[in-house]
């Protein structure tokens, strides 16, 4: 689409009842990142009222209409995905807004390749916008959808703000909270949530873009649409008194819980769902797709946490086990159904699950997919320890697409399952004590050894014969056994992720580093032939808030593994004072931490362990005039050799540095280092 351009969605799909619109960027410096945010819009081009703004503090709509979903990494940068039931929108809204903005002084013309793209129902892209003039605004709208003749049409629109999204906002009509006892203060000490306008760049004051208004002939309303009651876990709407912050809150860990009453260590707790019976992987599977689905449809918060990524709608959900459906001469027993009731219509997906190490077997996933073709179903889910990768499936099935009815092909971990229940029991909640009870259930459940829900924990056959091949330099690059490494190794870092995310309440992300345009296919051939070449595996976490990536790499010739953050210097000051001024902030940072000092120029410059570099932070500045432009901190640990998850695991050992590192050193680095280089914390718009 060009800037300025609109379409009927029904002229592109008949899927479009829900839709995934979907914001993406990538960064040249592998660090840059926006927030997204919605609008809904009366007649006037005003919101009804401050709940009417989505955005991080306030993600979810509670009639359903509007989610802000998880981040998804993409080449370079990250995809902000929104999901939007169209049937639920209130039929006083004309326009859904959707934009984006930046934070801590940065604009988006410091981004590229800013795009939205439109998906419908079962997954299939639409259409695309490209903005390519971004220059200086730190908020962009992307685009808009608006009602049409009782049809929705999508503009591409590509305006920008210099007022960032405090500004955005207000100019819609949203009162942004400016009191200042309930100010949050950023790191610079300022408020972070009555963000003026700023001038434009002609002195003018930045107001609301020329967006082209809809077509002045609007058809009546579509007809009320049934607002299902609101769970009780959903918190309600604020008054006319409550109005949205735009620094993000800070949510409190669990207390802690009281002292158990156990005479000894010998007595173990009733559990609701207990692992002891569990004798053979069929047992396992029917355990635990009996357990997710029943805390699904009683925890409504945790349900759609999971299907809203899968285009499914807000409703009321019910779940199935033990179903039988016809196919040929042999009926088939799904391991569950996932239906969801919307306005009077159904959404449902067939459920197929594996536990321990055993994979899903494509006749039997193609079999689903061909039922739930013929029964106008919408999704086949399919749920083991893997992680799907990026851009490819995890199951290589083929259905007749000359079938009226699509059925999209959706696949989650076991690790995902645990990761967004411990988000919602640490960090978000679920404003009731009893569905919090069943979340730490379900989530001590999957953690046991006997559950077999342990997500990814196997490198795969490959892992030995090229470690070998590695250390006795017979390895040639093209070995097809280097790819499966490769490929282990990208689900193992996605893994990573989740769980370092769980336990910190905050997005982690794995930073891929790539020509735009390289497909992640072509990317992983060029990691085995580098993997062939050099022996090291390498990885970058963006964790957020951090002042820099979070590298990990395995050194297979040498066996270590080193994790990693470069830190930029600071833009004022001199050299000797930045020094001692890390060295304090690594107070309680372990002994043999390695600093180095980056150098202008140079591939090094000095270097040292904290031990040695405590007494004389002198020691860390380059002769002459060398100009430092950062310090990189690392940990060396041996890494595990076996292909398994064992105590002596290379996955074990892998998910132990990310942990040690992060806690013993990245902790020390947030708040301090983002005030001394100028990046500000998010709480900063």
């Amino acid at each position: 689409m060009t800037k300025g351009s609109n379409t009927a969605l029904s002229a592109l799909s008949e899927n479009t009842g829900s839709v995934i619109v979907s914001l993406g960027w990538s960064s040249p410096t592998g660090d840059g990142d926006a927030d997204v945010s919605v609008l809904l819009l009366g007649p006037d081009g005003k919101v009804r009222g401050d709940t009417d703004f989505y955005f991080y503090n306030n993600p979810v709509a509670a009639d359903g209409s509007v989610q802000l979903l998880d981040k998804t990494p993409t080449e370079g940068g990250n995809e902000d995905r929104i999901s939007f039931d169209l049937t639920a929108v209130p039929p006083e809204v004309s326009r859904l807004v959707v934009a984006a903005s930046r934070y801590g002084g940065a604009h988006f013309g410091e981004l590229d390749d800013l795009r939205v793209t439109l998906s419908d129902a079962v997954g299939d892209n639409l259409l695309q916008f490209r903005i390519s003039d971004a220059g200086t605004v730190s908020a962009i709208i992307f685009g808009e959808l608006y009602r049409r003749d009782g049809d929705w049409k999508f503009r591409a629109v590509g305006q920008g703000y210099d007022s960032g999204l405090a500004g955005l906002a207000t100019d819609f009509g949203v009162d942004i909270d400016d009191d200042a006892e309930a100010a949050e203060e950023d790191v610079d000490g300022t408020s972070a949530l009555a963000a003026e306008p700023e001038p434009a760049a002609n002195g003018e004051p930045a107001g609301p873009p020329p967006v082209p208004a809809p077509e002045p002939d609007r058809p009546a309303s579509l007809g009320a649409v049934p607002t299902p009651r609101r769970s009780a876990d959903e918190a309600a709407p604020p008054g006319p008194a409550a109005r949205p912050r735009t620094a993000k809150k800070r949510a409190s860990l669990p207390g802690t819980p009281p002292k158990s009453l156990a005479e000894n260590d010998s007595w173990r707790p009733a559990r609701l769902f207990p692992v002891s019976a569990l004798k053979n992987d069929r047992d396992r599977e029917m355990r635990a797709t009996s357990v997710l689905l029943s805390v699904m449809t009683q925890v409504p918060r945790f349900g759609r946490r999971l299907t809203a990524a899968f285009g499914a709608p807000s409703g009321r959900m019910e779940t199935f086990t033990e179903v039988s459906l016809p196919h040929g001469d042999t009926p088939r027993r799904p391991d569950g159904v996932i239906r969801i009731e919307r306005a009077g219509k159904l959404w449902t997906a067939l459920v197929e699950t594996k536990t321990n190490g055993n994979a899903l077997k494509a006749d039997q996933v193609q079999a689903y997919m061909d039922i739930a073709a013929r029964r106008g179903y919408e999704a086949v889910i399919t749920l083991s320890n893997d992680v799907a990768l990026e851009g490819s499936p995890l199951v290589d099935v083929k259905i007749d697409r000359r079938r009226k009815h699509q059925v999209a092909l959706w696949h989650l971990s076991w690790a995902e399952v645990a990761h967004q229940a411990q988000m919602l029991i640490r960090h978000e909640g679920v404003g009731n004590a009893a569905r919090t009870w069943l979340l730490q259930e379900l989530l001590h459940y999957l953690q046991h050894e006997n559950s077999g829900c342990h997500g990814f924990q196997n490198m795969g056959a490959a892992w030995v014969p090229v470690r070998n091949g590695i250390s006795d330099e017979t390895l040639c690059q093209g070995d097809p056994r280097a790819l499966e490494v490769v490929e282990s190794w990208e689900r193992l870092v996605r893994q990573v992720c989740l769980r370092l995310g769980g336990e910190l309440g905050q997005k982690v992300l794995p930073a891929q580093r790539a020509r735009r345009g390289t497909d992640p296919g072509t990317r992983r051939v060029q990691l085995a032939d580098r993997l062939c070449s050099e022996g090291r595996l390498q990885a970058e976490l963006r964790v957020e808030r951090a002042p820099g990536l979070l590298t990990i790499g395995a050194d297979l010739r040498t066996g270590r593994l080193r994790t990693s953050i470069e830190i930029p210097a600071p833009e004022q000051g001199y050299p000797l004072t930045w020094a001692k001024r890390l060295i304090r902030r690594l107070a309680e940072a372990p002994a043999d931490l390695h600093v180095e000092t980056l150098v202008e120029g140079a591939a090094g410059g000095p270097r040292g362990t904290l031990e040695r570099l405590r007494p004389e932070p002198a020691d860390m500045l380059p002769k002459g005039a060398a100009t430092i432009t950062g310090f990189r901190l690392s940990l060396l640990k041996n890494m595990g050799s076996s292909r398994g998850n064992a105590e002596a695991g290379f996955i074990r050992s892998v998910d132990d540095a990310v942990q040690r590192f992060y806690t013993t050193v990245m902790v020390h680095l947030d708040a301090p280092v983002a005030r001394r280089t100028g990046v500000r914390d998010r709480a900063g718009v």
